[in-house]
């Protein structure tokens, strides 16, 4: 681990910090027992006064992270829909091009190529962690496995071309080396050609009190500000802006390798951001702020909701929840088991926390009588799984957005 002594941006050395979390298990560890030997890392925020920048003030090794992976994209109902609308979105904005060649970096199991792969296009997907990219090529996703910069890109482009559309999908935050990262999407991208970029959205978070989206893989949380920076200083600018629901929510940026004409929907997300501080530092002290303040809030309506030895188990041990988990000390003297659909993490255990994941059906067969939603993003998809799949008529939890509530169904 290093801790950043300049921002990790603008390199600039006026960084402040906001807001310690203690020290955390990297949100992906998943134990195979509770017995086995963890490592923790210290989790605090900084904000650069020059650029603005909210980022973590440590950095962990990226073999560590993500040579091998446990989330899988496939698995959420909302990524799958998603993936439909981003293709007819990201073509849409490409013009008219007889070179249907489009490069995927940081693709997962390649859930955002197979449209694409449906409608004609040459694809080709970049991952790290080699277990994913293995089950991409075995689905018939052309994947490579590889860590993206730019040498790799000078590679790619030397054996396939460049590419006519490049996008990145809730990957840029969590790239050590950000310059290098970003020179590399401009080498693979063609001179005509468009840049998607996806990130979760610091404004969202700031106002949502998304704190469960601060973990050691997410270096960087970026605004439109922020993000425009990095991309123009290495010659992308931004022409158009949209809303994602990933990740609670999230931006996309398009951008080219030459200045022209901007979409209107980027002069009001300037405008918004700049009429609500979104960029000032005392916005960000006060997150600090409500996200302790928050945790007192939810620690009192768990213990509402397992008085007189009720049951509550957790849904989704995604890596926000790790964080949740582990900032608010929820263990697994607090939640009996957590669910969760992915099998590469079923008969594991929470990093710090120890709490047992099991498959659904073998959890819910058991009644619980709460229902605490830790993966809050999704959780009109787990609402309906719980009515429509397993007839559940007691309580649920939703931690956030903003506060706590408790939700009864039946």
């Amino acid at each position: 681990m290093e801790t950043i002594k300049a921002c990790r941006i603008c390199g600039g050395s006026s960084i402040r910090t906001f807001f310690d979390l203690g020290s955390q298990p990297l949100a992906n560890s998943l134990l195979k027992s509770p017995d086995e030997e963890e490592k923790f890392y210290p989790l605090s925020l900084s904000w650069c006064e020059d650029c603005c920048l909210v980022q973590l003030n440590e950095t962990v090794d990226p073999k560590e992270l993500f040579s091998t992976y446990v989330w899988v994209t496939g698995t959420s109902k909302t990524a799958n829909e998603f993936a439909d609308k981003f293709y007819k979105e990201f073509v849409g904005r490409a013009g008219g091009s007889k070179e249907k060649y489009v490069l995927e970096i940081a693709s997962n199991d390649g859930t955002f190529l197979k449209p694409f792969l449906r409608d004609g296009w040459k694809v080709l997907g970049v991952d790290p962690a080699k277990n994913i990219a293995d089950t991409a090529n075995k689905e018939g996703i052309p994947t490579e496995c590889v860590f993206f910069g730019k040498e790799a890109a000078e590679e790619l482009l030397e054996k396939r071309g460049p590419a006519r559309l490049v996008f990145a999908r809730n990957v840029l935050p969590h790239v050590a080396n950000t310059h290098d990262f970003v020179d590399g999407l401009r080498v693979v991208l063609s001179d005509d050609g468009v840049l998607a970029v996806e990130t979760h959205y610091a404004k969202t978070i700031l106002e949502g009190l998304h704190y469960d989206s601060i973990y050691h893989e997410h270096l960087c949380y970026f605004t439109l500000k922020s993000l425009e920076r990095l991309l123009r200083d290495h010659g992308l600018y931004v022409f158009d802006v949209t809303a994602s629901p990933i990740s609670g929510g999230s931006i996309i940026v398009y951008a080219r390798k030459h200045e022209g004409r901007e979409k209107p929907e980027i002069h009001k997300y300037r405008e918004r951001e700049s009429n609500q501080k979104t960029n000032n530092f005392a916005s960000w002290k006060g997150f600090a702020a409500k996200s302790f303040a928050h945790r007192e809030k939810l620690l009192e309506v768990l213990d509402k909701a397992r008085s007189g030895g009720k049951r509550v188990i957790g849904w989704g041990a995604s890596a926000r929840s790790s964080t949740m988990l582990n900032f608010c000390g929820i263990d697994c003297n607090v939640l009996n088991e957590i669910v969760d659909l992915n099998p590469l993490k079923q008969g594991l255990f929470t990093a710090g926390t120890h709490i047992p994941i099991k498959g659904a059906e073998e959890v819910m067969e058991k009644t619980p009588n709460c229902v605490f939603i830790l993966a809050w993003n999704f959780a009109d998809e787990i609402i309906e799984a719980l009515k429509n799949r397993f007839d559940y008529k007691g309580q649920c939890i939703i931690p956030l957005p903003v506060a706590p509530r408790v939700l009864q169904l039946g």
